[in-house]
């Protein structure tokens, strides 16, 4: 054993300076180097997998092409077998019936054979040749079936047009024997029959060519069935129409106002071409002009179905913009139909009216939604400088609401008119004006509102509308006038505009009756403007000479009881040139004055510019007053009282009174025949119920120059007194402590008052305008002056 462990010794020596490598990997290797050299090899297997799979699908990927044109052949060859197969199977039918027939003929030649060798002469007559005739025949059949079979359908049709023609069978001329001639004739049609089949079928491919369908249509049309091949061309051209359509409707939604365009133009265009294809194919025939237009009016309807299938929601301002395109290019379309015979406008515009009024009624009714809700957040609407401008000079003395409310009313009309095309003004300008107009008496209904009422007091104000503003005092209220009618004169600018586009081109008493009617609908669309901004200004008026009326309780009230004797504090008596006449008007009508001075100067500074509406406003609460007074049938009431104590100087201050209220019209500078001829029934009523109770009023009533001249020297006075007063405020309360010394001057000064008068200055007047300048409805003359 020792022997053995020292022989172990010499074999394997042991040196403690050397370590094995395996021992230096495993003990120096760290795991992250082995993650590393594992993961690489991993990835250079996956490397190895990707280039085979990617090797793999090419070749797949040829496999299928090769496979995808092996297909395609296949179905190449598939079609040729069953031509091939077709075509044997009718020259089998054909022989059986070929075979059939000889059959029937050599019976009956057998049956007749006795008769033949009797009269071997005659049968040699009457058969010179049986066997050739026969013959030819079959060669024909055999040779249109081939045709037929590799659909040489044009030498087809001229095959049997030629035997058509030339064939005494054919055209039973009696030369045959009626047995072979039908049977003959029999086999013919049917073969005709299918040379029919096979042209149908090329018509109704679904890419078929132009020049293809041509040649089909022609060998119908040879063929005798002009109808049917016409029947096709109009389906062949609805087919490819409704195709293009097909492809377009996707995308009507990324073009909502211009899509009604392009279908027109794919339906309208389709449709021309297909006139011209059968104008150029089967002639002038109004058999067939006629399916024509019943076609294209079908088409026509389906086109109008669409454009409202596809159409944004009818109250959008895009729906009313592609409404606006559609009937354009429609109408475009029609027009150049027309000269290839084809009338369709009056059939477009029944189908589109409900469709475009619908759509101009929805969204006049979001637009009166805007501009009546006045409560909505402020929005930015960009008004053009032209519209703004002139409704911004009113923020001075006008809230901002109000101000606002006339942008909005502008930028809503304009919007909608700025959507409009030529033609659809010229076809729907009626409807378009008429829907303006009450929009625009919406609007003056809600400035009406903000004005206070002719009966409004404290306790029935809450009971009033509510809404965000109230046009308080006098320059509130004038600011609301002013913006009101500056609406009314801008409302021209946009809309006469876009009617003076429509008027196009035109020739003969069409184009005439188009612009009357034209001119008709502006008449009445003024006309409907004019009548809401008179209720604006009736209504200011009436509440402003009301208010002024019952102001001042027991003082100003004007009623009758101030011309019944002379102890009233508002008359002045036996002060006049002549014992027992008045020298001054009552004290109601001289506050009338001074309000009405008072009024022109705030409408100065709040109208600055509009001389033309401060004269309309300030002749009508002249008017207001006498037409109030001729109506007040209490006033009246108190003179036809029997009690009441009358005095011929009650109805000299009355007649003065009505003298005074004409001269400060015509002070003012305004015509006054209005308040003259309402202040003369005044006077002649009045007169009438003196006399009635007894008073003469030829003794008691000087003459008419004496009236006027006291009521000019009157408004001379006052004038004089109100440029000393420099408060205005303080006007009332000086006429009212000056009036006893006023009418002791008043004798004295009345020699003067004429001339004084012709030299005022017409900026003393209430406005400086000539009344000769307005026009109506821009201008807003009183259609009653």
């Amino acid at each position: 054993m020792e022997s053995s462990e020292e022989e172990d010794d010499l074999d394997y020596p042991i040196n403690d300076g050397i370590t094995p490598q395996s021992k230096i990997d495993s003990i120096y290797q760290s795991n992250t180097e082995k993650g590393i050299r594992k993961l690489c090899c991993e990835l250079l297997v996956l490397k190895d997998a990707v280039e085979n799979l990617r090797g793999n699908m090419r070749t797949k990927y040829l496999a299928f092409l090769r496979i995808s044109d092996e297909v395609v052949e296949m179905e190449h060859e598939l079609i040729e077998l069953q031509k091939h197969i077709s075509a044997q199977g009718i020259l089998v039918q054909d022989l059986m019936s070929g075979v059939c027939r000889e059959l029937e003929e050599w019976n009956k030649a057998n049956g007749d054979i006795h008769e033949a060798q009797q009269d071997p002469q005659i049968g040699e007559l009457q058969d010179p040749f049986p066997n050739n005739i026969v013959d030819a025949k079959t060669i024909f059949l055999e040779k249109i079936d081939v045709l037929l079979a590799e659909h040489k359908v044009e030498e087809a049709i001229d095959a049997l047009d030629a035997e058509e023609r030339n064939s005494p069978d054919l055209k039973s001329s009696g030369d045959t024997s009626p047995t072979e001639a039908s049977s003959y004739r029999s086999a013919f049609l049917k073969r005709k029959a299918m040379l029919e089949d096979q042209l149908v079928e090329i018509t109704e491919q679904p890419l078929v060519g132009t020049l293809e369908l041509k040649k089909a249509l022609s060998g119908l049309i040879k063929l005798g069935k002009g109808p049917l091949a016409h029947q096709l061309l109009l389906k062949s051209y609805g087919s490819r129409l409704q195709k293009t359509i097909e492809a377009f409707l996707p995308a009507c939604s990324s073009c909502p106002k211009t899509y009604s365009a392009t279908l027109s133009k794919l339906v309208f265009s389709l449709i021309s071409l297909t006139t011209k294809e059968s104008g150029s194919t089967f002639g002038d025939d109004p058999v067939y002009t006629n399916r024509i237009v019943q076609w294209a009016e079908w088409e026509i309807e389906s086109f109008v179905r669409l454009v409202k299938e596809n159409a944004p929601p009818s109250e959008s301002i895009s729906a009313l913009r592609a409404a606006g395109i559609c009937v354009q290019a429609s109408l475009s379309h029609c027009s150049l139909l027309e000269s290839q015979g084809l009338k369709l406008s009056k059939l477009l515009m029944v189908l589109l009216r409900p469709y475009i009024e619908e759509v101009l009624e929805l969204n006049f009714r979001r637009a009166r939604r805007v501009i009546l809700d006045l409560d909505a957040i402020d929005e930015s609407f960009p008004l053009s400088p032209r519209f703004a401008s002139p409704l911004s000079a009113f923020s001075r003395s006008s809230d901002t609401i109000l101000i606002d409310s006339g942008i909005r009313f502008m930028y809503n009309v304009n919007e909608i008119v700025e959507q409009l095309t030529p033609l659809t003004i010229l076809h729907f300008g009626g409807s378009i004006l008429s829907r303006i107009s009450q929009l625009f008496a919406k609007y003056v209904g809600v400035l009406i509102k903000a004005l206070p009422g002719p009966s409004e007091d404290d306790n029935l104000t809450e009971l009033k509308e509510d809404i965000p503003f109230r046009a308080e005092t006098d320059a509130q209220q004038l600011a609301l006038l002013g913006i009101a009618f500056t609406v009314a004169e801008l409302l021209p600018m946009a809309i006469w505009r876009t009617q003076n586009e429509s008027k196009e081109p035109g020739s003969g008493p069409t184009e005439n009756i188009v612009h009357t009617a034209s001119a008709m609908e502006s008449k009445e669309w003024r006309r409907h403007i004019q009548h809401s901004l008179d209720e604006l200004r009736d209504h200011f008026c009436r509440q402003y000479v009301l208010n002024f009326i019952y102001s001042r309780e027991g003082k100003t009230q004007l009623n009758a009881q101030i011309y019944l004797n002379g102890k009233g504090d508002d008359l002045i008596w036996d002060a006049g040139p002549l014992p027992s006449l008045p020298s001054l008007p009552s004290l109601p009508f001289q506050m009338l004055f001074v309000k009405l001075q008072q009024l022109a100067t705030v409408a100065g500074d709040v109208l600055l510019g509009k001389e033309k509406i401060q004269k309309i406003l300030l002749a009508r609460l002249t008017e207001t007053v006498v037409i109030w007074l001729s109506d007040e049938q209490e006033f009246w009431g108190v003179f036809e009282d029997e009690s009441a104590p009358l005095q011929p100087i009650g109805l000299q201050q009355l007649i003065l009174d009505m003298h005074f209220t004409v001269e400060i019209a015509r002070f003012a500078g305004y015509p006054p025949r209005h308040v003259h001829q309402i202040a003369a029934a005044i006077i002649a009523r009045a007169i009438r119920t003196f006399s009635a109770r007894g008073i003469d009023p030829q003794s008691a009533l000087p003459e008419d120059e004496w009236f006027v001249e006291t009521a000019k020297g009157a408004i001379h006075k006052l004038m004089s007194d109100a440029s000393d007063t420099d408060d205005e405020h303080l006007i009332d309360e000086h006429i009212i402590d000056e009036h006893m010394i006023m009418h002791d001057e008043m004798a004295s000064d009345s020699d003067d008052s004429l001339s004084s008068l012709s030299s005022v200055e017409s900026s003393e007047s209430f406005a400086s305008a000539n009344m000769g300048d307005l026009e109506s409805p821009t201008d807003l003359t009183d259609p009653e002056s």
